[in-house]
């Protein structure tokens, strides 16, 4: 064979392998839009934190990022998309906590493993839980429902996002560490719980502090009490549950983006480094924290440390709540 042969050969081979790597690889990411999954629906908390940081990525990147809510099943319909999906960056997934904490503890079958099947880029952001009910003349502080659910066994009931959701995980703290039973009744999301509790249909929701915010504003709903260790500066009026008469209940909640499991590390730590730099922004800050949310940013390890250990910290909660998997 000639040397030129063997040379048009090589360059052949070469250009087959750089056309197979992905394209931050190639230093081309992104050349198309990238879809960002959110397992909700539209106009919660997640979904808000998803748009905000998928604009900024976009106005970074020159390429829209565009989210796709896939609702239901807690999280087990748009996760599973994300878990199959090309490990190229180009399908993310901002996902609340529990789908990637709680569900495995809850559920018999999952269609995906929260550790094996996603690469962690970075918590996004924390958010309080607190207490919020539509009729305060029934339930006039937190120590009253604690009363009622206390005198009849399954008298009282709340609402929540889902099954393993942290509205239900809040809630299910608060049933074992204060000994009660009360009634689950889930929903497809938290926006869809919230309704049916402004409608007057359920008694009460543990809320994230950022879905619940807007109704608490507007006079619609009343907050209770706070999971958290401190009041905060949105509803300074609102006791912590300690101070409610109600120790050892802070509860707290997080978002975070994540991509399939083996995309490649230099698009990991781009995603992780943009969205340091998003999260660092003091109108974004500003944003954040005025919708109840505190910006959380991590590297990858210390976000995957996250996910093991509350995973392990929720199997106990449902354990000793007498929880049945589903």
């Amino acid at each position: 064979m000639t040397i030129t042969r063997r040379l048009s050969l090589l360059a052949c081979t070469f250009g087959l392998l750089a056309a197979a790597l992905p394209a931050a690889a190639q230093g081309k990411y992104p050349d198309h839009p990238v879809k960002l999954m959110v397992a909700l629906p539209a106009g919660g908390g997640v979904d808000m934190i998803a748009r905000l940081v998928g604009q900024k990525l976009a106005a970074l990147n020159g390429q829209p990022y565009v989210v796709d809510n896939r609702a239901g099943a807690s999280g087990r319909i748009g996760l599973p998309l994300v878990a199959k999906a090309a490990p190229d960056g180009y399908t993310l997934m901002a996902s609340p906590a529990s789908f990637l904490t709680t569900n495995k503890h809850i559920f018999k079958e999952m269609p995906y493993d929260a550790e094996a099947d996603f690469a962690p880029i970075s918590k996004l952001a924390n958010q309080s839980m607190v207490l919020v009910v539509k009729d305060r003349q029934k339930f006039a502080n937190a120590g009253a429902v604690l009363a009622a659910a206390r005198a009849k066994p399954e008298a009282v009931n709340y609402a929540s996002s889902g099954d393993g959701s942290p509205q239900h995980l809040a809630a299910l703290m608060f049933e074992t560490r204060m000994k009660v039973r009360m009634v689950h009744i889930p929903y497809k999301g938290g926006a869809l719980a919230i309704n049916d509790l402004l409608g007057g249909n359920v008694d009460m929701l543990f809320a994230p502090l950022p879905e619940a915010l807007p109704h608490i504003k507007a006079g619609k709903l009343t907050a209770l009490a706070i999971m958290s260790e401190q009041r905060s500066p949105l509803i300074a009026d609102v006791p912590t549950m300690r101070e409610a008469g109600i120790d050892n209940m802070v509860f707290q909640t997080w978002i975070g983006m994540l991509a399939p499991a083996r995309t490649p590390r230099p698009l990991i730590d781009q995603l992780n480094q943009q969205i340091h730099a998003i999260l660092a922004s003091e109108e974004v800050k500003a944003q954040l924290r005025e919708a109840g949310m505190d910006v959380a940013p991590t590297t990858p390890e210390q976000f995957a440390r996250t996910i093991s250990e509350e995973g392990k910290l929720h199997a106990e909660l449902v354990k000793a709540s007498g929880l049945v998997p589903q």
